[in-house]
């Protein structure tokens, strides 16, 4: 089961699920003020603009960070049309759309619209990419 946390701010909301984190850190290189993570708790909402953390959460490669606004502001828009997919060298596949996700027993995954999918094959967070790639020194056929 998913334990998210949730960050609060009056503007936003700061949704994070440590099972999606791939640490990709998209969001402390892009707003350290709100994203740091030698703090406890690692999220300050108050500490940017909702304006900055929606753009910086909208970086985050896995959807382990999510936004709801408060402040009256739209949601994160899903493209249009088929997700992008992009294959990462040697590790996942970053998927960033509206798409169904299916485990190995034909159940619906919840995504969102982004994610990285697991293409090694070892995740313990299946279809869900945990990093197992590096553990395992996987390599793709370029």
């Amino acid at each position: 089961m998913a334990t998210t946390k949730a960050y609060e701010s009056d503007g936003v909301v700061i949704h994070f699920e440590a099972r999606r984190c791939i640490h990709a850190a998209e969001c402390v290189r892009g707003l350290p003020g709100v994203f740091d993570a030698d703090r406890r708790p690692w999220i300050d909402a108050t500490a940017g603009t909702v304006e900055d953390i929606v753009r910086t959460v909208e970086l985050c490669p896995s959807g382990a960070l999510t936004y709801e606004r408060r402040d009256g502001g739209p949601a994160e828009v899903v493209p249009a049309g088929p997700p992008r997919i992009r294959t990462v060298p040697d590790g996942p596949l970053h998927v960033h759309g509206a798409c169904h996700v299916s485990d190995h027993a034909g159940n619906a995954v919840p995504t969102g619209p982004r994610m990285a999918l697991c293409r090694c094959g070892a995740s313990k967070n299946k279809p869900f990419c945990d990093n197992s790639h590096l553990a395992i020194d996987f390599t793709d056929a370029r």
